[in-house]
């Protein structure tokens, strides 16, 4: 299992830096007029320049990917109850996503902007949730419909 972890953990760190960098190419397609915006701009005032910033951000969408990429291991624990599996996965995620998104200065270092990115968080987490867990409802009640026909057959 602790193989397994720290495997995903690896792999998610690729996929955290490429989602990042896809994020950062739809915001600035909708909020910079034409131009590239790499990072936020506090985030380059407070790292001194935007090179660092731009390394800053890589290493913490990393560390994002990782965390998720490693905590998907819990959905693969078998004798947790669904309600066990969601809750520590969504405490483990916004452990690490507050943090980083608090550093990186993607939301406001005010308590209203905590309350507001988390609430972006939650709603975002309960969408992707909703979509794989009715997708993946969908394919366990078809397969369930097709042992029922080989054993009626």
């Amino acid at each position: 299992m602790k193989k397994k972890i720290f495997l995903r953990g690896l792999l998610g760190i690729p996929l955290g830096i490429a989602q990042g960098y896809i994020i950062t190419i739809l915001i600035s397609l909708i909020h910079a007029d034409g131009y590239y915006s790499s990072c936020v701009p506090d985030l380059v005032v407070t790292m001194g320049s935007e090179i660092k910033a731009v390394i800053f951000q890589t290493a913490l969408s990393g560390l994002l990917g990782a965390v998720f990429a490693a905590s998907s291991v819990i959905w693969e624990m078998e004798d947790w109850s669904m309600v066990k599996q969601t809750g520590l996965y969504f405490i483990i995620t916004a452990l690490a996503m507050m943090p980083v998104a608090y550093f990186a200065k993607w939301m406001e270092p005010t308590f209203r902007g905590f309350v507001s990115y988390f609430g972006i968080f939650l709603v975002v987490f309960i969408v992707i949730w909703s979509i794989q867990y009715f997708f993946w409802k969908s394919r366990i009640d078809k397969m369930n419909e097709e042992l029922k026909t080989k054993r009626k057959q």
